[in-house]
């Protein structure tokens, strides 16, 4: 089964179409979870592993039935060293157990065999001293389009190969993205020729009975370009980024929507994990902030695509 089947698959049985996005931040994790975590610790690096793991378990088992993905943001694992990478394979294996899509957001890519290396990392099975194995076996990648179209060749072979997804930045959500994904050196802005050639790669490299497993990053803070994007990927599952504490609205998440209101997902990270009122609860507390602030964010989602289009079911896949 390719990423782009399961992707709908998924998302069609998920209840919102929101991806949970986990961004560890050690001393912000709620006092009830770090503490506890920190007790049981033999030192620092095992406290911080213990930190983010047990979070990120309790946060995916807060929503594990209303949501079809998870996205892992690579740099704030990566910022803890080895801990924090050992709980990146925690919170994969947490997220694997709950049935929950993994899409690892390190917005990766290179040449050749860099590329290569990358790609097997996250989608494929690297061999070391005879012997084939995932190193993080994420679900899907982000990958960076801006080395060219054949950088983006290593990860879609491993991708199909291993039935595995990518998610290409398409059109970023932060304000200075608009001075070069939209400048228009010819005849259309850079940001919709990089969509066009996300659904070429798609179509070349997996079928078209269901969704690609070639996707797109869009920024939902630009609701114009989001529907130009979206119109030009027809087959190409999104992951809407920006809303929240980025301030992206509603209707530039409705724009990355396709015309049934399927095939993408909106993340939010902090907006759903992090706050004041949940720092001081008991776990139990953590597990329902989480869990009301999902719903919230999903009902606000699906309240919009319905007014945007009556007639049609507010689901995904």
């Amino acid at each position: 089964m390719t990423f782009g089947e399961r992707f709908q698959g998924r998302c069609q049985s998920a209840v919102y179409p929101v991806c949970l996005g986990l961004d560890p931040r050690v001393d912000a994790i709620p006092a009830a979870i770090r503490d506890s975590a920190v007790a049981a610790s033999t030192g620092r690096d095992d406290a911080i592993r213990r930190c983010i793991a047990r979070y990120h378990e309790v946060a995916i088992s807060a929503v594990a039935d209303l949501v079809p993905a998870v996205k892992l943001q690579l740099a704030f694992y990566e910022q803890y060293g080895i801990p924090g990478m050992t709980a990146l394979l925690d919170t994969i294996a947490a997220a694997r157990r709950a049935g929950l899509l993994v899409i690892a957001d390190g917005k990766r890519n290179d040449i050749a065999s860099t590329a290569k290396a990358y790609a097997d990392a996250f989608l494929g099975c690297p061999s070391a001293l005879g012997e084939a194995r995932p190193a993080f076996d994420a679900d899907a990648l982000t990958v960076n389009p801006y080395l060219g179209w054949d950088s983006l060749v290593p990860f879609a072979e491993a991708a199909r190969q291993h039935g595995k997804g990518l998610f290409v930045l398409v059109h970023t959500s932060n304000p200075s993205s608009v001075e070069i994904q939209e400048a228009a050196p010819g005849d259309e802005p850079i940001y919709l020729r990089v969509a066009r050639q996300v659904s070429a790669l798609g179509d070349e490299f997996f079928d078209g009975q269901h969704l690609s497993s070639v996707g797109a990053i869009v920024g939902c803070t630009f609701p114009e370009a989001a529907g130009i994007a979206r119109r030009a990927m027809p087959r190409s599952p999104i992951v809407v980024v920006g809303y929240g504490a980025q301030e992206g609205k509603l209707p530039g998440c409705v724009a990355c929507f396709d015309e049934r209101g399927a095939g993408a997902v909106v993340n939010a990270s902090r907006s759903l994990t992090y706050g004041a009122d949940m720092a001081l609860g008991s776990e139990e507390d953590v597990v329902t902030a989480i869990r009301s602030r999902t719903e919230q964010l999903g009902r606000g989602i699906t309240t919009a695509l319905t007014a945007a289009a009556p007639s049609r079911q507010p689901t995904v896949g």
